[in-house]
């Protein structure tokens, strides 16, 4: 264990003291690619917080919905299920039932419905996708701006090379450490970046679907409604 933490502090400090070393050009492109690193990690631990809390308040929804008796009951406590995107999909409907039914307890038309609870997922997927953009702007710049980092450090290798008149390890080493850092720190920049986009694109993607089938089963609850209204009218 001992030994382990000695390497880390000398692995540590010997990368501090290359980037310590690197030019003013080459600082440049490191601290442009921290600020992406930074914000992409940003959005993917607020990202990974919100999918974990959909998930689990999406669960607890639907067990909800399909014990309540009535789309008043559910309505009632919706909100404190708010995380989840189901929630939304449940109130564009919902809002939509309410407006149709409220002259006469009758429904005109499901299909208005059907859209309201399509107008509801599409607000809360959006949601969900916030910032997704910037992931995929970092997957895709980062490793150039790398490479703009190693391109610079490769000409400054050629012009210690050439002031110094001689071939000597010396002379090229200091821009072919520029080149390689900034090299590493954009694939570091970019790799998160991209696992994270596609496995929370994904989890978005599940959420798309599930939204889908929940909407089905709201339009179910909905036609059982209006076959139970005249049967207690009758009563």
């Amino acid at each position: 264990m001992q030994f382990s933490h000695l390497l880390a502090a000398f692995v540590g400090g010997e990368i501090v003291d290359m980037i310590s070393n690197t030019g003013a050009v080459a600082k440049l492109v490191l601290l442009a690619l921290l600020a992406f690193s930074l914000i992409s990690w940003a959005i993917i631990l607020t990202k990974w917080s919100l999918l974990r809390r959909a998930r689990a308040q999406s669960g607890r929804f639907v067990r909800a919905f399909r014990k309540a008796q009535r789309l008043q009951d559910i309505a009632a406590v919706a909100e404190q299920f708010k995380p989840s995107p189901l929630v939304g999909v449940f109130e564009g409907g919902y809002e939509e039932f309410k407006r149709q039914a409220a002259p006469s307890g009758t429904l005109r038309n499901l299909t208005s419905i059907q859209r309201g609870m399509q107008i509801g997922a599409s607000e809360e997927i959006t949601r969900l996708e916030r910032n997704m953009p910037w992931l995929a702007i970092t997957a895709a710049v980062t490793p150039f701006v790398g490479l703009f980092g190693t391109v610079w450090g490769i000409i400054d290798a050629f012009h210690g090379l050439g002031t110094a008149g001689a071939a000597t390890l010396r002379a090229v080493a200091p821009g072919i450490s520029e080149a390689l850092i900034t090299t590493a720190a954009g694939l570091a920049a970019a790799i998160p970046a991209v696992i994270a986009y596609n496995l929370i694109g994904a989890s978005i993607r599940e959420f798309a679907a599930r939204s889908d089938d929940f909407a089905l089963e709201v339009l179910n609850a909905v036609e059982h409604s209006q076959a139970q209204a005249p049967a207690e009218t009758r009563r």
